[in-house]
């Protein structure tokens, strides 16, 4: 069962009265769990990538990148994070496999 909306500060629960209300809190909770599910698995193959760039080849680093820009741009498309935010963590990973002897 999912769990109402409340406010921590104030140390109360607020109950949405309103049907629609209460169906926009059960879409939020949804999509609050998906967007942490692929903020975590673009997260987790930026490290592989870090990864592999700090102990692997630069043709090694470079499959994992392809791999790991698909995440990026496709976490960007759903909108769950800003497409300017994917360009730039896609535009630093590309600069320290461009910087590898």
């Amino acid at each position: 069962m999912l769990s109402y909306q409340c406010y921590k500060s104030t140390k109360e629960v607020i109950v949405a009265n309103i049907k629609s209300a209460k169906k926009r809190i059960k879409v939020i909770e949804k999509k609050t769990i998906q967007n942490k599910a692929r903020k975590t698995k673009m997260k987790n193959s930026i490290k592989n990538v870090i990864n592999v760039i700090e102990n692997g080849t630069k043709q090694e680093a470079m499959d994992a990148f392809k791999e790991t820009e698909k995440i990026i741009r496709k976490t960007a498309s759903k909108g769950t994070i800003h497409k300017n935010n994917a360009s730039r963590k896609v535009s630093r990973l590309r600069n320290k496999i461009n910087a590898m002897d």
